[in-house]
């Protein structure tokens, strides 16, 4: 598949989804595509390289040496919980196990369960539920 081809289909599927941004990898390429305003100046690259924008207020708390990051393996919509008024998979504070189900991302219309890749306590849960994640995005810090 050539790079046209696969930009076309990209881009078909964020409209098909109704998706603000997209970050895939194919191979070694990594397409990142971010919806703009109409009317956008074209000559933004600061702008649309950012497919979620910065959190806004108090500085973000430094990591410990010895937390260990677990970040999102895809592009999508972030849930702490299975269900609008079902309780949280994790709270910060809570002790989890390797394997254990931290969050959902919701990709293309698919629920995605990830779990943790370790053993330990959650010091923080970094995006808001129903906030936009990207690939390699921190979901949760975690200190054994």
């Amino acid at each position: 598949m050539d790079e046209e081809q696969t930009l076309k289909d990209l881009l078909a599927i964020m409209h098909e989804n109704d998706l603000d941004a997209l970050k895939i990898k194919v191979g070694d390429a990594i397409f990142e595509l971010v919806r703009r305003e109409p009317g956008a100046a074209a000559a933004a690259p600061a702008a649309a390289a950012a497919a979620v924008p910065a959190p806004s207020g108090p500085a973000a708390p430094a990591a410990s040496a010895n937390v260990k990051k677990v970040t999102a393996p895809l592009v999508g919509v972030f849930y702490r919980s299975a269900a609008p008024d079902a309780e949280a998979f994790v709270k910060e504070g809570d002790r989890v196990e390797t394997g254990q189900v931290l969050c959902i991302l919701e990709a293309m219309k698919l629920f995605n369960e990830i779990t943790s890749d370790y053993s330990g306590i959650v010091t923080r849960i970094v995006p808001e539920n129903g906030e936009l994640v990207s690939l390699g995005q921190e979901l949760f810090w975690i200190e054994p």
